[in-house]
Formats: C-alpha cells, structure tokens, sequence
C-alpha cells in the first residue's frame, strides 16, 4: 500500500502588508512579507531576534494556508520572503512555486550560508553577509555558492554598517567578488529602542555618506537607509 505524501510545511511567525521594502536594490518596493522562524546566526544587532531567540514560536503552514493570509491582507504583486534565514527551509519550495504560478514577483535576502534550489525562482536575491559587528564568522566556500550558481542579474549584496571595519569588510567582500554594484546598508544600532529614531538614523546616514563618499573603494556603491526605521522606527509588522 502507498503512503499518502504529506504536505511539506513552513515555519511562519508574521505575514504582513500591503507595506514596502525598506532597504536594499527593492526600497521602495509595494510588498507583502512572509517572515519565516529560525536562523543559524545570532547576529549581535539582529532586528528580528524573535526568530531564532525562541522567545516566539512559528506557526506551521502549508504553502495554500500562506496563500489564504496574504489574500485576505489585500491585492499585491509581490511579495518578500524573510526571516531568520529562510534558506535554512527547503518547504518554501512550495510557497515559491505557487507564487510564481500566479504571476507573483519575489525577493528574498539570506547571508548565503545555506543554499536551496528554490532560490533559482526568485527574482531579486539579496546576498548580506555579516560583517565583523554582527559578531558572526562567514563560511566563504558557502558563500562562494551563491556567486556561481546564481545569475548577476538575480542578485544583489547588501552589507550592514555600523563601523570602520565593517566598511574594510564591504570592501574585501566586493573585491572578491569583482562587484559591479555594492549596497551599502545604514546599520541601527538598538532594535529595541522605543519612540521616533528617525532624527538619530539621519544624522548617522549623514556621517556615512561622507565617509564613503571620500572612500574610492566605494566608487560603485549605493549608500541607503533603513527606509522603514526611518517610517515606523522600530515597529513590527510595517
């Protein structure tokens, strides 16, 4: 007698939007979010701890039961898959197939340490790995995957910066990889911090552009801000 094949599920703990991308090559972007749990970083100014800190635990969906939340939040057009380090799930798999059966465009960011052949599906990858302030350590042969699995016109890279050696690692990061276009990300420095942070993130942007704009390392790069801190500080769900 055949087994029935069970439905592979995906650990979910937010879905959310209509809202916008708020960093990266997609700022600015219409988007609902799918936030999966779990990640094999602890990064030391994680804005989203609750994913791997076992403070919360994800619901287990199938890819339909997604499908019926993101419907019933509104219309949309694209939606971002987050985390935690979703690559850590092959069951997304099935959410991206069923996206992608409805016209649905992706994006999806991880620090390249895990790869899944999903990923091939999305559109707009973005690579970030964590630079010496997040106090983790990069695997490059993981990170060498991505590079030659993934198209250039897939991917992006983002680093987060907080300090000077963060900027030396942006700059080895992109040397190594002979990038055309570099995405610089204005890193905050306490998720936690409650009320307007927007004057305090702006002074920082500020000191950041001039500091790589006199940096001919950086010739190539975009320096963004967290667009969404600078909206809704560092309220979830937005």
């Amino acid at each position: 007698m055949s087994q029935l094949k069970k439905t592979p599920k995906i650990p979910v703990l937010e879905i959310f939007g209509p809202t916008f991308q708020g960093e990266g090559r997609s700022i600015g972007q219409k988007t609902m979010f799918v936030r999966t749990g779990g990640c094999d970083y602890s990064c030391a100014w994680c804005d989203s701890a609750f994913t791997w800190d076992g403070s919360e635990k994800p619901d287990l969906l199938t890819a339909d039961e997604i499908l019926a939340q993101l419907d019933a939040l509104g219309s949309y057009g694209h939606v971002t898959i987050s985390g935690g380090n979703p690559l850590l799930h092959a069951s997304i798999g099935t959410l991206v197939d069923a996206l992608k059966s409805r016209g649905i465009t992706m994006s999806v960011e991880t620090q390249g340490s895990y790869w899944q052949n999903w990923v091939l599906d999305i559109e707009d990858v973005t690579i970030s790995p964590k630079p010496p302030s997040s106090g983790m350590t990069v695997d490059y042969d993981r990170l060498d995957v991505f590079f030659k699995r993934l198209p250039e016109q897939q991917r992006a890279v983002k680093i987060v910066i907080f300090d000077e050696a963060d900027l030396d690692f942006a700059a080895a990061i992109s040397d190594r990889y002979a990038l055309k276009t570099l995405y610089l990300s204005l890193g905050n420095p306490d998720p936690a911090e409650e009320g307007t942070i927007a004057p305090r993130m702006l002074s920082d942007l500020k000191t950041l552009w001039e500091r790589v704009a006199a940096d001919e390392r950086f010739n190539h790069a975009r320096v963004l801000p967290q667009l969404h801190a600078l909206v809704f500080a560092n309220d979830r769900g937005v």
